[in-house]
């Protein structure tokens, strides 16, 4: 096999199912060596099960690729660094992570329990962390040994940490902490020869195959489907995207949006200092003409 990705070596994080899997498989047939992680957890993060992993890394080496089995807690520090030692290990590289392990816990924000809370934003966030850290570290060391990398981190954030999402406050957060990571990320690694990108997918995976919208509309392309991620991801974990860093996607179907960060939406200025009642006379007006968010969050593209 050879590709956009040839002889990098991927950590794809919660690759046994879903988008991850659609990243492992894309990878493999890029030319790239991956290490397959995932827990094979339930979806609210219970259980644990190796065979989806070993199904990845199976169908990788039929299709003459190469591929490792991971189980390794990406939110376990011990865990995340043991993931990146496998890499290392294995191919006496590491070019790229993809972080894309997650769970869910939804609930309204009056009945979140605690653990709800800590699990999914354990998962996700410190997920992120903990296993963008371990790879940061080794490149750096290679980068002071005067071999700067040319190195991948790319995450995976959300419409809903974007935009907001009801139901979600666990999940949203987490994900809005993702794509602020991101830049964080790529302005500090960017000296030691690494980008940091985020994406924020839509696909029918176990996380969403029950929410609305996701139905299959067209019989010829089917807009949802996992892989339709993938190629941007791999692009994206390239020698071609060296240039490209510190940058949030909205991905799906045929469709990339580059999402600009925040900015000014209407400037107010008093000239003096403000008083309640010029803020009121001020913002009232504004707002009178603005939708309330009630329903979810409001996506200023594509619709989500």
């Amino acid at each position: 096999m050879s590709g956009i990705c040839d002889g990098r070596v991927v950590i794809v994080t919660g690759a046994g199912r879903g988008i991850g899997r659609g990243h492992a498989l894309e990878f493999a047939h890029q030319g790239a060596k991956v290490v397959v992680n995932d827990l094979g957890a339930e979806v609210d993060g219970t259980g644990s099960s190796s065979g989806v992993v070993g199904e990845v890394v199976d169908a990788i080496r039929a299709g003459g690729g190469e591929a490792v089995a991971n189980g390794d807690d990406v939110a376990d520090w011990e865990g995340a660094q043991h993931l990146v030692s496998t890499a290392l290990e294995t191919w006496g590289r590491l070019d790229v992570v993809v972080n894309n392990a997650g769970i869910l816990r939804d609930r309204m924000l009056v009945s979140m329990t605690e653990q709800d809370w800590d699990l999914v934003i354990r998962v996700h966030l410190k997920g992120t962390f903990c296993v963008s850290h371990h790879a940061a570290v080794h490149w750096r060391e290679l980068a002071k040994g005067g071999q700067p990398a040319d190195a991948r981190i790319i995450n995976t954030s959300s419409a809903a940490g974007l935009f907001g999402n009801v139901g979600q406050t666990n999940y949203s957060t987490a994900k809005a902490g993702i794509a602020a990571f991101t830049l964080v990320a790529s302005a500090e690694l960017g000296r030691y020869g690494v980008t940091a990108n985020a994406i924020a997918p839509r696909a029918r995976t176990r996380m969403t195959e029950t929410l609305p919208g996701f139905e299959e509309a067209d019989p010829d392309f089917d807009q949802f489907a996992p892989e339709n991620v993938s190629p941007l991801v791999g692009y994206l974990a390239s020698p071609a995207a060296a240039k490209v860093s510190g940058q949030v996607f909205v991905v799906y179907g045929r469709m990339i949006d580059v999402v600009q960060g925040p900015g000014v939406d209407r400037h107010f200025d008093v000239g003096e200092r403000w008083t309640p009642d010029e803020v009121d006379a001020a913002l009232t007006p504004f707002y009178a003409e603005r939708k309330p968010i009630s329903d979810g969050y409001v996506y200023r593209g594509t619709p989500p």
